[in-house]
């Protein structure tokens, strides 16, 4: 057996040695893998914030590429969850236009709703004020229902109203078989105050046909600015002034050609019946001439101008939309209208129906009802306190000479005249501010010149 340190034994080990088989060393602990954050407590449908987070040791981003905010999937915080009927918050929807059909269209929220009225397009003249990006075919027709039937109900209910007080203070209800057949209160003067009173209740009822119905500013049947411009009808009530001098002028002179119609009973009645009568007409008949221009000269003539058939293509309708979009039908129509609603006959018609033509040809040409209006009080102002000096309140309508007719219409294609030519000295605006063809706000389209060089209208 052999023995240490023989040659075929073995050798001892040196100190420190050991004949064991070497362990392999012990391998290095993994890095902790990142935790992540805490997730933040949020609101029902809002959105997690993005919260920066280190990358992990040992990882080198390229020198030109930032490291991501998040390493792997895990360090991502979690999404909020929209609470129920909640898909998100939602992103704001840009409209279709002002005046677009409300409501849900499908994506997104609904749309937000317009304004009520609309505005008539820049550079649109006086007799198409109507015709808003709002108008449809059936609002003129509606608004003139409207107007003439609430404007008889109201009629007949201050009617109703003054056969109460009648009754109340007299006894006496009214007499609808005999001479008293035409009067309410059995008073000339408190019958005057009713007839004008009852045609003075159309102006509201235009105005809120215009609010209501065609959903425009009620401004806009006064003139293109929207509203009535006081020193243009200062401007104008100074001319009806000086028609109303030649008027009484040319009536001296027609009645020279006439025979004497008079009775020769007629004095002056005195201050004490007068001055009630005064008043009345001059309270009332200001209302009673503005409420007929308007609703004739305004409502009626932009009522007709807002039917231009400019959406049509047939070659008919091509033809009558080019006549359409001219003042003439609306100026005919209103005039035939106001003519139909006084009871002269004869040569009377034509005097009544230029006087119309008249009032709405400057309501185009001015931009307005101003002038139309200073015509139709100072005009209506005449022929009511003349008679009312005399004790006649009752308006005598019927046959009337040509003499005084041509007598009557040779002021008013004056004052027509000079209007035109003082509006266009003081440049009075024709149409709506901010057209392209528009040089001003007082500019006034060029046109065709005047064609036209007293009764109650």
């Amino acid at each position: 057996m052999p023995m240490a340190g023989d040659e075929d034994g073995w050798a001892p080990l040196d100190p420190g040695m050991s004949d064991k088989p070497e362990a392999p060393p012990p391998a290095e602990a993994p890095a902790p893998a990142p935790v992540p954050p805490a997730p933040v407590p949020l609101t029902p449908g809002a959105f997690a914030p993005p919260v920066p987070q280190a990358p992990a040791a040992g990882w080198n981003w390229p020198a030109h590429q930032s490291a991501p905010p998040y390493q792997g999937a895990q360090s991502y915080p979690p999404m909020a969850q929209p609470y129920p009927g909640q898909y998100g918050a939602p992103q704001p929807q840009q409209p279709y236009g002002a005046y677009a059909p409300q409501g849900f269209t499908g994506y997104g929220p609904p749309r937000p709703k317009g304004p009520w009225t609309a505005a008539p397009p820049p550079g649109t003249p006086f007799h198409r004020m109507a015709r808003t990006p709002l108008h449809r075919w059936w609002r003129p027709l509606a608004g003139s229902a409207a107007i003439v039937a609430a404007g008889m109900a109201l009629a007949i209910a201050m009617m109703i109203v003054g056969v109460i007080i009648r009754v109340v203070v007299t006894g006496d209800a009214p007499d609808t078989t005999g001479s008293d057949s035409g009067t309410v209160f059995g008073n000339p003067t408190a019958d005057l105050a009713f007839n004008l009173a009852s045609i003075a209740v159309f102006l509201p009822m235009a105005l809120l046909a215009a609010l209501l119905l065609q959903r425009r500013r009620p401004g806009t049947l006064a003139s293109v600015a929207g509203r009535v411009r006081w020193r243009w009808l200062l401007t104008c009530c100074g001319l009806a002034l000086g028609f109303c001098v030649v008027s009484y002028a040319t009536s001296i002179v027609a009645s020279s050609f006439l025979p004497d119609g008079s009775s020769g009973d007629e004095h002056w009645v005195g201050w004490g019946r007068f001055l009630p009568a005064a008043i009345v007409i001059i309270l009332l008949v200001p209302l009673q001439s503005s409420a007929e221009e308007v609703v004739f000269r305004g409502w009626l003539l932009q009522a007709v101008g807002a039917c231009t058939l400019e959406t049509r293509t047939g070659r008919v309708a091509r033809a009558f939309g080019t006549v359409l979009r001219t003042p003439w039908p609306g100026i005919v129509i209103g005039s035939a209208a106001f003519t139909s609603l006084h009871g002269y006959t004869g040569w009377g018609i034509l005097d009544i129906f230029v006087f119309g033509a008249i009032a709405a040809w400057l309501a185009t040409r001015t931009g307005g009802l101003e002038s139309g209006i200073a015509l139709h009080v100072f005009n209506n102002l005449l022929a009511f306190l003349g008679p009312a000096a005399v004790g006649q309140l009752d308006t005598d309508e019927g046959a009337v000479p040509w003499q005084a007719v041509a007598a009557d219409i040779a002021p008013m294609l004056l004052y027509a005249a000079v209007v035109v030519w003082i509006a266009r000295r003081k440049k009075i605006q024709t149409v709506t501010p901010g057209g392209q063809d528009d040089p001003g706000p007082d500019a006034l389209p060029h046109g065709a010149e005047p064609e036209f060089v007293s009764r109650p209208q």
